[in-house]
């Protein structure tokens, strides 16, 4: 608890310490201090001000440490999904997860895990026998004797000597508490974006003195890189800053320079020493007012939208079995174009059997298959009973040698007990599988002093290897490459066909009488084999992801199947996915064949080569996690689309970690990667399925819809604020809405309105469309057309009460009032009705791409109608009971029903707004175009920049049509050419580009345009 409470001070004085808020707490402190003759409500405004700080500030602080918090259970989260395999009472096999392991624990290691069986340990041990924590197991595989766990392992003796480091430096920085507050800020926030594990920085002498004190900052110091969306939205709010501070300085200077002119020039008065105090309350009542205006525009909501859309986005993330390990993978996934997926697991059920069921098999050969595959498996895979009763039994390690030996036990026979006759320790020498050789040997030494060799591997490459086959009565016999064919033709191709992957076992002796082999050279062991049977394995379906697949094709993304499988089963299992369908012209390439495509005549890869591929590329079989990664790096540097492609990559194994570490999103299994594998991904899918992978990229769109969904709410805020703020201030000499009461929509609009609109729940139309573009604007046309069209009513509405509201509702004018006057019905009424329009409008923003009904689905979203209806419970008792603090005046019953009437003007206009549109396009003359010409123009218009559709192109159409016909009457009235006015008939993009001219029929004023052409939007 103390420690929360320590986190949550620190994020306080963070958000204190933001420059707005400084602003605000000097404007508090002045107007407290500069109130002399209102004797005891004098201080009211200023305490206010102060007391709406400290509002806002507990509000933020509030969301950073709920967001921490939530890192912090993604992180515990993490550590308990990483399992370990002990051995307890001596027969008992369980899978716990590592922060469970104890002294005495006997763990099984094995390649692929962290704390990997060939480990370099020289360098820091010398000939120490310890297997250390944080090391990698590269090649093989044992069991060990947990002797130290926690901060008495090597990986927490290093820990506890940073952590002490640390005490010190902290001891260090108290002299400077405001430097320390912010560095240990930063470093937690960057930390919990970051959802990673901790990384170990270098340790720091002490005796290095002031000369490293630079450099220990640096080291402390977060480097990780904004995300796209991130960068995209941290320019516009500098720039939109910028145009608010510049609005905020002309108000105040064109507010000084009319009281100047009018008091001392037009009423010539002259400076009297006793009017000095009131002069001076006029020029702070303009600074606040220029405050104000700044406070509106600065759009400092954005960062926090993003990272509360973000923090959303993870926690429900976890229910869809994504474990989102860096943050800025999750908005990525929204841009995702393309998806390398491996077959096994991911698109399959990684549930393997022998099929068909074997008959009868000869017992000389059966004890070849008994032995070779208890012995020539891993020794950590092992089926185990089922969980539950009636339920399937267990496969724990490799799914292909689980397949294997569930075959024994479909013959009735047990691999145990062949292993408990040779463990583990007696294997002579073990070639363990790597994707490059795609087999494993296991030599045995028999009582003789000959020695057995098991081998199983792909089916391809160990028959090249095999010089005799066993006969049906075990005899072996010769094995001819015209044998070799037959089998390919008779036996490999069918099951290939059938989408079944094929594993050849085979074995080979060495006579006691001959020279002892040379065991470290491989390639001459592993040969002149003496083939025992082929079998297929198969792998189903995942009866789910086909439809995965569809839903990524209709979303603009290519779905490519990477695998280590022959083509054949590479082609089968990719045409019952649906990501081959007959008669495309697709390519299906194996791994040589794609590098012979793809390098010159030097061996070097030519990327003009890999861009003539990759385009219909769907298939790459008998692939290495080299040409994994290449084929990304190939993909993601390519220039052949105008957008650079944006891929998501699945791996599993060791190898795959450049793979996943160069795509755009790496996603790792959880249940059948490695360490390594997880230690380098973005997301890691808890249960290896590939529509895990989909539901991510809905969240990811999700994202961006929900920042594009605050982008365009507080951007009609912000422009309607502005405008009446410095307007009102430069007509009236006071701005109608007050620093307070800018307050409480800012708060509205950052803190309350980002908790809304960015915790929307994705839904499937989110994968009806193409993906965003990495450079698309953040602010598309619709969007704008949305925000200037809101602005523009809110304007009228706001206008219209502001110089004749007080006619309309027969009460005085707060028009000119004087200073220190109290509120008036009139202002309350204006700023009223300015904060439901916002309200209401806050429901038109929920949609960004033209869409009518803006009440689709609100309600399943639990925190927006809160929200909402929260923020109009605060809105009656801030009109009704905030009197002077809050500079409001009760209304009326009929005053509050004339509000509520027009804040929900905002949702009839948004509705005659859209109506006006479809209904001028309607009336054209749609029996003239044939479709098949309307879908090619639809086909030229980018998705991501208009959403122009059929029935704009009508109109676009009819215009054309029209002014064609006018351009030859002028010819024939002129007697220029008729033929030129014809030949002018301007492509669908230029009348796509011209959307503006026909479909923004009001304009607004020069500051509107001037403000969003100096922000870049």
């Amino acid at each position: 608890m103390h420690v929360c409470c320590h986190q949550f001070r620190l994020l306080f004085c963070f958000v204190f310490d933001q420059h707005f808020l400084s602003f605000h707490i000097v404007c508090g402190e002045v107007s407290v201090g500069e109130e002399e003759g209102e004797g005891e409500t004098g201080w009211i405004e200023g305490a206010a001000i102060l007391l709406s700080v400290v509002c806002v500030v507990l509000v933020t602080a509030f969301n950073d440490w709920s967001k921490e918090k939530q890192f912090r259970g993604l992180q515990s989260r993490i550590e308990q999904e990483q399992k370990f395999t002990v051995i307890r009472a001596w027969v008992k096999v369980i899978q716990i997860p590592v922060a469970d392991i104890t002294v005495g624990d006997i763990a099984q290691v094995k390649y692929g895990k962290v704390n990997d069986l060939k480990i370099d340990e020289s360098s820091l041990t010398d000939k120490d026998p310890l297997l250390l924590s944080g090391t990698h197991v590269m090649e093989g595989s044992g069991r060990m004797v947990v002797t130290a766990v926690g901060v008495n392992s090597q990986t927490g003796i290093i820990f506890t000597l940073l952590g002490a480091g640390g005490e010190e430096e902290k001891r260090r920085m108290k002299r400077k508490r405001k430097r320390k507050v912010r560095l240990a800020v930063s470093v937690r926030i960057a930390k919990a974006q970051d959802g990673a594990a901790m990384e170990m920085q270098p340790l720091k002498s002490e005796e290095g003195g002031d000369g490293d004190e630079k450099d220990k900052k640096k080291a402390n110091l977060p480097k990780k890189e904004k995300s796209v969306l991130q960068g995209k939205l941290t320019k516009l709010a500098v720039q939109i800053g910028k145009a608010g501070l510049l609005m905020s300085a002309i108000t105040v200077i064109i507010l000084v320079l009319y009281f100047v002119i009018d008091t001392f020039w037009v009423q010539k008065r002259p400076w009297l020493a006793e009017c000095t105090p009131i002069y001076i309350q006029y020029f702070v009542k303009f600074f606040i007012i220029g405050v104000t205006v700044l406070v509106v525009a600065v759009p400092e909501g954005l960062p926090l939208a993003v990272t509360i859309s973000l923090a959303y986005s993870v926690k429900k993330m976890m229910k869809d079995n994504n474990l989102v390990r860096h943050l800025d993978a999750c908005e990525t996934m929204g841009n995702a174009t393309a998806i390398c997926s491996d077959k096994t697991g991911t698109l399959t059920m990684n549930r393997m059997t022998v099929i068909p069921e074997p008959e009868a098999i000869p017992p000389n050969i059966l004890s070849y298959l008994v032995t070779g595959i208890s012995v020539n498996c891993a020794y950590t895979s092992k089926i185990l009973p089922p969980e539950k009763e009636g339920g399937l039994p267990r496969h724990v390690g490799n799914k292909t040698e689980c397949a294997l030996l569930g075959l024994l036990l479909d013959l009735k026979r047990d691999y145990q007990d062949v292993r408990n006759e040779i463990p583990e320790e007696a294997l002579y020498k073990v070639y363990t599988f790597n994707s490059v050789r795609k087999s494993m040997s296991t030599v045995l030494k028999n009582s003789d002093g000959s020695y057995r060799i098991f081998s199983k591997g792909a089916s391809e490459i160990i028959l090249k290897k095999c010089f005799k086959i066993l006969s049906a009565n075990g005899e072996a016999k010769v094995f001819r490459p015209r044998d070799r064919d037959d089998i390919v033709k008779t036996v490999i191709e069918p099951m290939a066909s059938e989408g079944l992957r094929t594993i050849c076992l085979a074995f080979r002796d060495f006579p006691a009488g001959e020279p002892e082999p040379e065991w470290d050279n491989e390639n001459d062991i592993v040969t002149g084999l003496t083939c025992i049977a082929v079998v297929g394995i198969e792998d189903p379906v995942r009866p789910e992801v086909p439809d995965a697949i569809k839903k990524c094709q209709r979303a603009g993304i290519t779905v490519r199947m990477v695998t280590g499988d022959n083509i054949n089963t590479a082609r089968a299992i990719a045409t019952k996915c649906g990501i081959l369908h007959p008669g495309e012209d697709f390519l299906c390439l194996e791994g040589k064949d794609f590098n012979r495509r793809i390098r010159n005549e030097k061996g070097e890869i030519e990327q003009e080569r890999i861009d003539k591929i990759w385009p219909k590329l769907r298939v790459l079989a008998r692939s290495s996690p080299t040409d994994k990664h290449t084929l990304v790096k190939g993909i993601i540097d390519s220039t052949v689309s105008e957008q650079r492609q944006v891929v998501a990559v699945t791996g599993d194994g060791t190898n795959d970690g450049p793979a996943l570490k160069k795509a755009d999103v790496g996603f790792a299994m959880g249940i059948a990667g490695t360490d390594v594998a997880k230690e380098a991904s973005d997301i890691i899918l808890t249960d290896d399925n590939f529509t895990s992978i989909v539901k991510a990229v809905m969240w990811g769109r999700n994202v961006y819809d929900s920042i594009s969904k605050f982008l365009q709410f507080q951007l009609t805020v912000n422009v309607v604020a502005v405008i009446v703020a410095f307007t009102g201030a430069c007509i009236t000499q006071d701005s109608p809405l007050k620093a307070v009461q800018m307050l409480w929509v800012n708060l509205i609009m950052d803190t309350l309105a980002s908790l809304a609109l960015a915790t929307e729940p994705p839904t499937e139309s989110l994968l009806l469309r193409k993906p965003y573009g990495r450079n698309k604007p953040l602010i598309s046309r619709t969007m704008m057309k949305n925000i200037l069209g809101h602005a523009f009513y809110q304007l009228v509405v706001v206008f219209t009460l502001l110089f004749a509201g007080e006619k309309f509702f027969d009460i005085d004018s707060g028009r000119n009032a004087p200073l220190h006057a109290p509120p008036s019905e009139h202002y309350t009424i204006v700023f009223n009705t300015f904060v439901l329009m916002q309200l209401f409008n806050e429901i038109n923003a929920r949609k960004i791409h033209g869409e009518r009904n803006v009440f689709e689905g609100i309600f399943n979203n639990a925190i927006f109608c809160t929200i909402v209806l929260g923020t109009f419970v605060v809105q009656i008792i801030i009109v009704q009971f905030g009197g002077k603090p809050f500079s409001c005046s009760e209304l009326s019953i009929e005053q509050w029903l004339w509000s509520i009437f027009l804040g929900m003007g905002t949702l009839l206009w948004g509705q005659v707004k859209s109506s006006s549109f479809f209904k001028l396009a309607m009336e054209t003359q749609k029996e003239e175009i044939p479709e098949e010409e309307l879908a090619e123009d639809v086909e030229e218009i980018d998705h991501a920049e208009g959403n122009c559709g059929v029935a704009r192109i009508l109109w676009f159409r009819g215009l054309n049509r029209i002014q064609t016909q006018m351009d030859v009457v002028n010819a024939f009235q002129s007697g220029s050419s008729i033929q030129g006015a014809l030949r002018r008939q301007p492509s669908i993009a230029s009348q796509h580009h011209d959307c503006n001219k026909y479909f923004y029929p009001y304009t607004c004023s020069v500051f509107l345009f001037y403000c969003f052409y100096y922000c870049g939007v």
